[in-house]
């Protein structure tokens, strides 16, 4: 029903039942004559309607099984006292035509608060949509300029035009990845030199630069990632790997998870002990190899549980003795000797680092200068010149070894070997199985 929103300010909502069948013209002719005369002139309906104080009376009635029902709305432009009269004279008819019927009221509603409430409901969603607009806009704007200039910031690197950053070219240090929305994610975190390889098959420029550069191979998390990877440590010296988390891809990171992650990055040399994948990487001197041979690759080797031990009182241990006359690597065979207190105290500085992941770093004194991340330990030794021992939770592995010789340092103490081609002299190497029964 229509309600002539003009002469409304108070809706009166009735209902009706008759006893007999009534149509519309039959309950609008009962409410006029029956509450004729009743409220005197000032309240007659009909003058009110004349006078536009009283609205067009709305009726809505259906038959159903003898009977009629139906709903009655009066809009009135009187004031409030006025209305509740008028209102109230609805209840006193008792026909509709030729039938019983009965009227009741059940509201009289105030049509003004009705439209304020929808006002401030749509007000407050106007509002919402402007804050929300206000908000971003300034934001989008940043990030929309930012965008354009990183997006105009990445170049093409080499004779195959790989996706770069602009500062490949220049830089000591590069971190090759997947693809290119890889490189623009790593722009938008302010990180320039990364450039990608496109594809599984590694470019001959990205090989080029792990010959000259620092190189930190960032890969995607799922089985993509470990192809690439196995690809690049064929045919270059990478020398940190770094991870996407485990089913993520390097583009789908956040700039503090990326950082995060080259934060983590691990040593190639210890990666590849970890993972034994020693038999499938590249080594410069593959370069000078006959053309007919080809590298055969080792299936890779689960690594294997290490054994746990607890303290033990002072016994016989083993010391190195000189290697066999045999070709190859020079084997440890252990000979016996007192457990001294320095070994004790290397033995029970690698029992409380177990499974830590911690290097402890002494020097001359045998006092711990530094304890850091095993992943952080190279770096950390060239800038800690004293050192002259190290124990540590991870693979003791031929790089390590090496800067430890160029140290002049006198032990070093891990959890297991590596792949070891060549034992510098005077260094003395231990492992948990060396301490365990």
């Amino acid at each position: 029903m229509n309600i002539d929103p003009s002469t409304t300010k108070y809706l009166i909502s009735a209902r009706l039942e008759a006893e007999g069948i009534v149509e519309k013209p039959d309950v609008v002719g009962a409410v006029f004559g029956q509450t004729e005369g009743l409220l005197g002139d000032e309240l007659d309906l009909r003058d009110l309607q004349k006078s536009g104080r009283i609205g067009r009376i709305e009726v809505d009635v259906v038959s159903k099984k003898g009977r009629s029902e139906g709903a009655v709305l009066i809009p009135s432009s009187l004031d409030q006292v006025e209305t509740s009269i008028l209102a109230a004279a609805l209840e006193t008819i008792d026909r509709v035509g030729p039938c019983k019927a009965v009227i009741k009221v059940e509201k009289v509603e105030d049509v003004r608060v009705t439209k304020r409430n929808k006002i401030i409901e749509r007000a407050k969603q106007l509002l919402s949509t402007m804050v929300d607009a206000s908000k971003s806009s300034g934001t989008d704007l940043l990030d929309e300029v930012k965008k354009s200039v990183q997006v105009s910031e990445i170049v093409s690197y080499g004779p195959e035009r790989l996706p770069a950053g602009p500062n490949v070219a220049d830089s000591d240090a590069i971190i090759v990845v997947e693809g290119r929305q890889d490189v623009l994610t790593l722009l938008r975190s302010g990180i320039k030199n990364a450039v990608a390889v496109e594809g599984t098959s590694v470019p001959k420029a990205i090989a080029e630069l792990c010959k000259e550069r620092a190189v930190t191979a960032f890969v995607d998390g799922d089985r993509g990632g470990d192809l690439i990877l196995k690809e690049l440590l064929q045919v270059g010296e990478i020398d940190f790997i770094a991870r996407a988390p485990r089913g993520r891809e390097v583009e789908e990171m956040t700039q503090k998870q990326i950082m995060k992650a080259l934060r983590n990055k691990v040593p190639a040399d210890q990666y590849i002990e970890m993972y034994g994948l020693s038999g499938q990487v590249y080594k410069p001197e593959d370069e000078h190899a006959p053309a007919d041979r080809e590298p055969v690759p080792r299936p890779p080797q689960a690594p294997r549980p290490e054994p746990r031990f607890e303290p033990r009182e002072p016994r016989e241990v083993r010391e190195p003795r000189e290697p066999r006359e045999t070709p190859g690597p020079a084997p440890l065979t252990p000979a016996t000797r007192t457990l001294t207190p320095k070994l004790e105290k290397y033995r029970d500085i690698l029992l409380t680092l177990g499974g830590k992941g911690v290097a402890r770093l002494l020097d001359e004194a045998d006092v711990v200068s530094a304890e850091v991340p095993v992943r952080e330990l190279v770096d950390t030794l060239k800038a800690h010149k004293n050192t002259r021992a190290v124990v540590f939770d991870g693979i003791i592995t031929q790089r390590i070894l090496d800067i430890a010789a160029e140290m002049k340092m006198h032990s070093i103490v891990g959890t297991k070997m590596g792949t070891i081609t060549k034992q510098p002299a005077g260094l003395e190497v231990w492992t948990r199985s060396d301490f365990a029964s």
